[in-house]
Formats: structure tokens, C-alpha cells, sequence
């Protein structure tokens, strides 16, 4: 059992992370802001934000024990010194997802739209976490950060395209795509 942790995403004038963009791929964008803060565990909160989006790690909920131990002998770490480049993709899926059953959703998921398979195409270079937000009152279901070299800038906008092009994102209500640059 993996040990949850809060994470918060806080969009304003203070943070590491520089915002380049941020684009609305379906639904509402959010307000654009100079600076992203990414904050683990129960950290002070800054009151004064644009935006703020929280999230919580946890298990991998549609993906198998071989996937898990496949994903896990490749993935890059968080916080790599070479990957100055981040994303953050908030995604709100709906309510036609959200009925169907737990085991309909792992069929489009990976058997068909194989997003677990896609994303391990570009592993090591795109190290991620994923966050769920669902039913914290959040406008957003899953939190998604990247982390990846600015060499690797063509491969992550390509696993993206893939993605999207899959049966699975025909159940997204709202995505969008922050940039971000991390600044010594």
C-alpha cells in the first residue's frame, strides 16, 4: 500500500517553476500566472494565488502488477537536474466515464486506448506523478506533472498527441496544458 501525499499546485507570482503557457486543450483554460509553485506534504500555504489545484498520490488504480514492475524499472525520478522543463495536464473526465464500471474503464484505458503502454514508450526521458483530485471539490479529476530535458520537448508533445488520439480521450470534459521552465 503506497502512503498518500498531498501535493498542491499553487499559480502565482512566487516558485521555481516559470509558466510559458497555459492552454486550454478542451473546456476552460485556467488564468494564466508568472510562477508555479509545487508543494509536497503539509507545507505552509501562501495565501495570495491565480489559481490553485490539489491533489493527492496513491495507487495505481487501472494498471496490473506486471504493468506496475515494467513502469517502475524505468521511470526517471522527480527532480532530475537536467529536466528544466515541467507540464502540468489537469484533466476532468465525464460523467459518461465516470458510469461506467471500474472494469469497462481499465478496457478503453489500457486494452484498447493503451495509455499505460504509450506513456512507457518514452520513459526514461518523461519522468511523472499522477495526483487524484476527484472528490476533493476540485474542478479537476487527476493531476498530471511532467518532468523531462528540453531535448526531450519533441517526445513529450508526441506521447501527448498519442494520447489524445486514443478512445479514452473521448471521455475528457476539460484538459489543460500548463509549461513550465525551472529557473536555477
Amino acid at each position: 500500500m503506497v502512503t498518500p501525499l498531498q501535493v498542491s499546485f499553487i499559480a502565482g507570482v512566487v516558485g521555481s517553476w516559470r509558466v510559458e503557457s497555459i492552454a486550454a486543450v478542451c473546456g476552460e483554460s485556467l488564468h494564466m500566472a508568472a510562477r508555479l509553485q509545487v508543494i509536497d506534504g503539509a507545507e505552509a500555504r501562501p495565501d495570495a494565488s491565480v489559481w490553485r489545484l490539489d491533489g493527492f498520490t496513491g495507487e495505481l488504480r487501472y494498471t496490473t502488477g506486471t504493468e506496475r514492475q515494467a513502469l517502475v524499472a524505468v521511470q526517471a525520478s522527480l527532480g532530475r537536474r537536467e529536466a528544466t522543463c515541467a507540464a502540468l495536464i489537469p484533466i476532468r473526465k465525464n460523467a459518461a466515464w465516470w458510469n461506467l464500471a471500474q472494469d469497462e474503464r481499465r478496457a478503453i484505458f489500457e486494452e484498447r486506448s493503451r495509455h499505460i503502454a504509450i506513456g512507457h514508450d518514452y520513459l526514461p526521458a518523461v519522468a511523472r506523478r499522477l495526483h487524484h483530485c476527484r472528490g476533493l471539490g476540485g474542478p479537476f479529476d487527476f493531476l498530471t506533472w511532467f518532468e523531462f530535458a528540453p531535448e526531450a520537448k519533441p517526445e513529450f508533445d508526441a506521447m501527448l498527441k498519442r494520447l489524445r488520439d486514443t478512445e479514452e480521450w473521448c471521455y475528457v470534459g476539460r484538459e489543460v496544458d500548463v509549461r513550465l521552465v525551472r529557473e536555477q
